[in-house]
């Protein structure tokens, strides 16, 4: 698939978890992450950064270089999607993720190739300063059953979720132009 623009189309995929304010964040961290994940998170991330068959893109409008993890720094998101759907990283990279934080879902949300939102429901209310958008459900809507994702609700320490997966719906006019 090629757009009019010639940049070769990639799904845009947003994966998120949130809780009940759908908040995502608070002081920098998860509000709800579980001790074993966050020890393993800040003891060893140079083991993690980069992740194998990955390519990472920071965006940031203050950096001048990128992070030791990255392999790339933009500006913004719109910035960052050429990066995946023109020559040289056209031919090998299959889908853009991306993990957030509020402002690039935003514009993730928006954005025409976004196709698939994955999005924890954390059934628990915590106290938050970053939250995912709201979004229109009319939409995305959510699948009852997806590929891989376990549609039961899960619990961990006490606190239930689910994983859940919201799909765009394409109207004959976005079919039209793609």
């Amino acid at each position: 698939n090629f757009t009019l623009e010639g940049k070769k189309m990639k799904p845009v995929r947003l994966i998120a978890a949130a809780c009940n304010n759908l908040g995502i964040g608070k002081d920098g961290q998860l509000p709800w992450l579980w001790s074993y994940l966050r020890l393993c998170w800040y003891s060893c991330p140079h083991c993690l950064f980069p992740m194998k068959n990955t390519l990472h893109a920071v965006l940031s409008k203050t950096l001048s270089a990128a992070p030791d993890h990255a392999h790339f720094l933009c500006r913004d998101f719109e910035s960052s999607v050429p990066l995946a759907a023109l020559p040289p990283l056209a031919d090998v990279i299959e889908t853009i993720w991306v993990v957030g934080g509020s402002r690039v879902y935003e514009e993730g949300l928006k954005h025409p190739w976004c196709d698939l939102v994955y999005l924890t429901d954390i059934m628990a209310d915590f106290d938050c300063d970053v939250f995912f958008p709201q979004f229109d459900r009319k939409v995305f809507k959510i699948q009852d059953r997806f590929p891989g994702v376990p549609s039961e609700i899960q619990e961990e320490n006490g606190i239930k979720y689910k994983f859940q997966v919201f799909k765009r719906e394409i109207c004959d006019e976005e079919k039209e132009t793609n």
